[in-house]
């Protein structure tokens, strides 16, 4: 029991961490790249983005255990060459690895976030921006005033889908960026990856049907309220 409300703490937090810090980081790089002129710098930044998403966890787990390796990873000689300070076993370290895969989440996902986003901002009438410089607006009223207010609805309707999947987490993300390790499970450990591991340890059928089931109604039950938030605040941006 403990166990399963761990993990479910886990999921929904994590989670919770990604759908808000993911948003902020890919509008704000959409509205960026939105400034850029030249097209062809434009789309050069747009697949350097787009990149990370693409990627194979797999390839990730082992991109960030270069980083992060005891002996040879970068991030430790940085440590010992540039601060003097001694070599961290990040694999051992249950507390830094909230951190990690946030980061890990965000270079992974905000990129493919904020093409969408940008596309919805390059299907504004420029007139709107034409009119607000002419009235001596700057570019960050612009943005505030304009922009956001007009994607708002594409926003609204990323969010609510990232919310109706807030108990279910990216395998690869808690299963092989962290190794496997035993010491980080407590840390590491959310629905996905218990279900998987009680299966592979007890062969528990059972188990899996009803974490499954749990993680379809809660979410169910999360949608139709944020939708019916949303709805009371603006009907023109729920799902339904």
């Amino acid at each position: 029991m403990a166990a399963s409300c761990s993990t479910t703490r886990n999921t929904f937090l994590y989670n919770f961490v990604f759908i808000v810090l993911n948003l902020v980081l890919a509008v704000l790089v959409a509205l960026l790249i939105n400034e850029i002129k030249d097209k062809a710098i434009s789309r050069f930044y747009q697949s350097t983005f787009l990149l990370p998403h693409i990627i194979s966890m797999v390839v990730v787990a082992y991109l960030v255990y270069s980083f992060l390796n005891v002996d040879s990873g970068l991030v430790n000689r940085l440590l010992i060459h540039w601060f003097g300070s001694e070599a961290v076993s990040w694999y051992g370290e249950p507390k830094y690895w909230p951190y990690i895969l946030v980061i890990v989440n965000a270079w992974k996902n905000v990129g493919y976030l904020s093409i969408i986003y940008f596309a919805s901002i390059i299907g504004i009438d420029k007139e709107y921006y034409e009119a607000a410089t002419i009235d001596g607006a700057t570019k960050w009223k612009q943005m505030t005033r304009i922009t956001i207010p007009l994607i708002l609805p594409v926003i609204t309707t990323m969010t609510l889908l990232a919310v109706s999947g807030i108990l279910r987490s990216d395998f690869g993300l808690f299963y092989q960026v962290p190794m496997n390790t035993g010491a980080l499970i407590p840390t590491t450990n959310t629905i996905d990856t218990f279900v998987y591991r009680a299966m592979i340890q007890s062969g528990d059928i059972g188990m899996s049907t009803a974490a499954g089931f749990y993680q379809s109604v809660v979410c169910l039950v999360l949608i139709l309220v944020a939708n019916s938030a949303v709805r009371r605040i603006n009907k023109r941006d729920a799902l339904f």
